[in-house]
C-alpha cells in the first residue's frame, strides 16, 4: 500500500513572553510585518511541542543585529488598531 501524503515539518522561530499571572510562555512566530515605521511579530502559543491553533497575538518587535526581542502592546486602542491593519494586509 502506497502512502500518497507527506507530513510537512516546519521549524518556527520562537520567543518567550510572560502571561498575566507571571508564567513563562513559549510562542512561535507565525508572521511578521511593518506598520507605521515599527516592526511586529504575530505569535502563537506552543504547548507540549504543538503550536496552538486558537489565537494569534501581536507583539512589537525590536531587532538588534541577528536577534530580536518582543514587547507587549499594552494600550488596547493601539493593539486593536495594529491588529486591524494586519488583518487588512492579509486580505
Amino acid at each position: 500500500m502506497e502512502n500518497n501524503y507527506t507530513e510537512e515539518y516546519k521549524e518556527y522561530v520562537t520567543f518567550h513572553t510572560t502571561s498575566k499571572d507571571g508564567a513563562d510562555l513559549e510562542m512561535a512566530v507565525m508572521d511578521e510585518f511593518d506598520y507605521e515605521g515599527r516592526h511586529y511579530v504575530v505569535g502563537a502559543l506552543i504547548k507540549d511541542d504543538e503550536i496552538q491553533e486558537d489565537g494569534r497575538y501581536i507583539y512589537r518587535s525590536i531587532i538588534t543585529g541577528d536577534e530580536f526581542t518582543v514587547e507587549k502592546i499594552r494600550n488596547e486602542i493601539d493593539y486593536n488598531r495594529i491588529a486591524r491593519a494586519y488583518m487588512e494586509m492579509e486580505e
